[in-house]
């Protein structure tokens, strides 16, 4: 496995790429869970919000970065992250990995990768979010099991 930095011609790859990967959530997980008007509401528009989300976090002067990992010259994940220099804090933005490359220590090594990186960048506490339902839970596994500590969140949404 190569792990590079993100360049500008990744751009559409790893757009589709994410909404490939998140795409089951929003469909089989957030909207039988919360039902149309909450999740038109919420995410009604997620595809359109990855396109322009993803184009926005690879930055470094805004202390943004993403790096790609390829295996057999084909993308298998990527990782992004930011880094609060001021507050020595680093975040986990996205992690995404290829259906056919999942299981394979992708994801740890993309993480594992962007550790190092916000050490290097003087970062000392990192924070990775996922969601609690059973979607998340490969990626709940993964964090555990690279040391991260959980902290039970419970988010509630209601039709008014």
């Amino acid at each position: 496995m190569r792990i590079r930095s993100f360049l500008q011609h990744d751009l559409a790859q790893l757009t589709e790429l994410t909404i490939e990967t998140f795409g089951p959530f929003h469909e089989d997980s957030f909207r039988p869970l919360v039902g149309e008007l909450v999740f038109a509401n919420q995410h009604g528009t997620w595809r359109e919000d990855y396109v322009k989300q993803v184009a926005e976090l690879h930055d470094p002067d805004q202390h943004r970065y993403i790096a790609v990992a390829e295996l057999n010259d084909t993308t298998a994940g990527y990782v992004a992250w930011s880094v609060e220099p001021a507050r020595k804090n680093g975040s986990i933005t996205i992690l995404a990995v290829a259906a056919r490359h999942r299981q394979q220590g992708v994801g740890a090594a993309l993480c594992e990768h962007a550790f190092s990186a916000m050490r290097g960048l003087g970062a000392e506490v990192v924070m990775i979010g996922t969601g609690g339902d059973g979607f998340h839970a490969p990626a709940r596994a993964l964090y555990e099991t690279l040391g991260c500590t959980p902290l039970p969140v419970t988010v509630y949404y209601r039709e008014l």
